[in-house]
């Protein structure tokens, strides 16, 4: 079957129309935009935490170059070297040459350069107090990690090392032979620069860079990092060993080239929520640029489809009303648009219908509405001629008969039935109360007895309280005729009913067991879909046409209930509203 777009109704043609030129393109238009403005935050923001590496990376290394500088000073000084190498004979005489020259050059750097932590000389010559920056080289000297690394250094240049302070290897030092004065080249002297623990964390606590950073050696070994978790100043932590999250981002920068730092690196480890902080920022501005641009036309359309759905709608429904011969017209403002000549024509067409049909049509309608009112008449004059008390005073004859014969059982048989027809036959109020319902019941279960004999057993019980309730007429009766003439008439053995009446707050209770044959599934879903489904009369009698008064009266106020179980009986529960007996009344009237 070739697609045709004709069969199609309007309002899903507006629908595609909208998708696919408006709600679409603007969709994929804000996706290109998002993920190219992402993609520019996402590199701005990496090139940004990169730049701070970078920046971390070049402070360190110029604050140790300033201390390579000095030492490289301190190593070219002949007056210094000339003073180191000196024998003196008594302290006075280095106690001048110190106060001449030594006290300056040792404490000339500290203003200058604030990394400077100290700076310390260490020589062999016993001919010298050790104090004021000069130190002795002993035997504990010489077992220190930093003394060991400058002896296996071949060359004179200078090794920044991570060397103890107070047994805490916190601090970071430059140390260097002093061995460039040659002539007097006899004692050695070692030269040691601390820098500043302060300064090192200043550099690498960059306020800009919310992440990790690790300094590592020539080794890969953690000199510092400012992670917590990393117990890199008590032992050797290598960066390999060290896990981080997932969603971790490395930033590296290249190795230092100089010789006191070969192949040392700055690593920088960032989250990725760090990363993509400033993406979540431009996020907002284009869910707003989206919101703007998908609304206000979203809206403007569903305006214009609303008038014409609207419209167009309205026109059908009344269309399908004229099917059905219910000519009204369109009340609705008139417009000149194609809709509002339509809805004009429409009208008009419909009022010319609808008087040619009073004209032609209703003559004849009202013809054929005499016949059939004078076909009913006759029946009713039929149905007249078999007069309720003729039948009343005939039952009653009989029974005085068998009176006077002294059959009393079927005197009371008779009683008991011209009662029910009676009921039956004259109706002249739609409610009755309880007792009256409860006599009935009794003529009714005492004609079964007459019928059945030993066969039929009954219990009857009705709550005082309940007895003068009001209930529609001829409620209960039919569940007691279905139990005695469907469940216990077809049984060979005897049979049970048990009726209950009783008020339970403010409804009456009508409860019926019996033992009889039950019904099958069948049966029992036939009736269940009746009591669910609207209520139509029919031809219905018994049981259905109690529901169906029962809706009428009720509407879904009142519950009933059926259980049966085939060849084991019935069970029926009704429950009625008190309330409800002013609908009675109107029924009534």
């Amino acid at each position: 079957m070739l697609f045709n777009w004709n069969h199609i109704r309007l309002r899903d043609k507006m629908l595609i129309l909208y998708f696919s030129c408006v709600f679409l393109p603007i969709v994929l238009t804000n996706i290109i935009f998002y993920n190219v403005t992402t993609g520019n935050v996402q590199r701005q923001r990496t090139q940004d935490i990169m730049r701070a590496v970078e920046q971390m990376k070049n402070e360190f290394l110029n604050e140790v170059e300033d201390a390579v500088s000095v030492s490289t000073v301190f190593n070219t000084d002949h007056l210094l070297n000339e003073i180191l190498e000196t024998k003196y004979d008594n302290p006075v005489d280095y106690i001048e040459a110190y106060d001449s020259y030594l006290r300056r050059v040792l404490n000339s750097y500290g203003p200058i350069y604030y990394s400077l932590k100290a700076i310390t000389v260490y020589v062999d010559n016993p001919t010298m107090l050790y104090a004021g920056g000069i130190a002795m080289i002993t035997p504990e000297t010489k077992e220190t990690d930093w003394y060991k690394a400058i002896q296996e250094n071949p060359s004179s240049r200078p090794i920044f090392i991570r060397t103890g302070s107070d047994g805490m290897q916190d601090t970071y030092s430059v140390v260097r032979k002093m061995d460039n004065y040659v002539p007097y080249n006899e004692r050695e002297k070692i030269l040691k620069i601390d820098l500043d623990s302060s300064a090192i964390r200043r550099i690498f606590g960059n306020l800009n860079l919310q992440g990790d950073i690790y300094l590592l050696n020539d080794q890969g070994r953690v000199e510092y990092t400012t992670d917590h978790t990393v117990n890199w100043e008590e032992g050797h932590v290598f960066y390999d060993n060290i896990i981080h999250a997932k969603d971790a981002i490395e930033f590296q920068t290249d190795a230092f080239t100089v010789g006191f730092l070969d192949k040392w690196r700055v690593i920088g480890i960032v989250e990725e929520s760090e990363v993509f902080e400033e993406v979540r920022k431009s996020r907002g501005l284009v869910i707003v640029l989206a919101c703007i641009n998908s609304i206000i036309p979203t809206a403007m359309i569903v305006w214009i489809t609303r008038s014409l759905h609207v419209r167009l709608g309205l026109i059908l429904r009344h269309m399908k009303k004229v099917k059905i011969q219910n000519f009204a017209l369109i009340k609705q403002a008139e417009t000149r648009d194609e809709i509002g000549q339509l809805t004009g024509e429409f009208n008009r067409m419909t009022e010319q219908i609808k008087n040619l049909i009073n004209d032609v049509y209703v003559a004849d309608i009202q013809k054929k509405s005499l016949e059939l009112k004078r076909r009913q008449a006759q029946l009713h004059a039929l149905q007249s001629q078999i007069n309720p008390h003729f039948l009343f005073n005939a039952l009653e004859t009989i029974r005085m008969r068998s009176l006077m014969k002294k059959e009393t059982e079927t005197a009371k048989i008779i009683h008991h039935m011209a009662k029910i027809f009676r009921n039956s036959l004259v109706w002249s109020k739609d409610m009755t109360s309880v007792r009256e319902e409860m006599e009935f019941i009794h003529c009714f279960l005492e004609i079964q007895k007459y019928r059945f004999g030993d066969r039929l057993t009954y219990h009857v019980q009705a709550d005082d309280e309940a007895l003068s309730c009001m209930i529609p007429k001829l409620t209960f009766l039919p569940f007691v005729e279905n139990a005695s003439i469907h469940g216990i008439e077809p049984l060979k053995s005897g049979g049970l009913i048990d009726i209950h009446i009783f008020k339970e707050s403010e409804h009456i209770v009508f409860t019926l067991k019996d033992n009889g044959v039950g019904m099958d599934d069948q049966k029992l879903e036939q009736l269940q879909k009746y009591i669910e489904s609207e209520p139509e009369m029919g031809d219905r009698i018994g049981i259905p046409n109690v529901i169906y008064r029962l809706k009428l009266y009720y509407g879904k106020e009142f519950d009933i209930r059926l259980d049966s179980i085939p060849e084991i009986g019935t069970r029926v529960l009704l429950r009625i509203p008190i309330a409800g007996q002013e609908g009675g009344r109107v029924q009534g009237e």
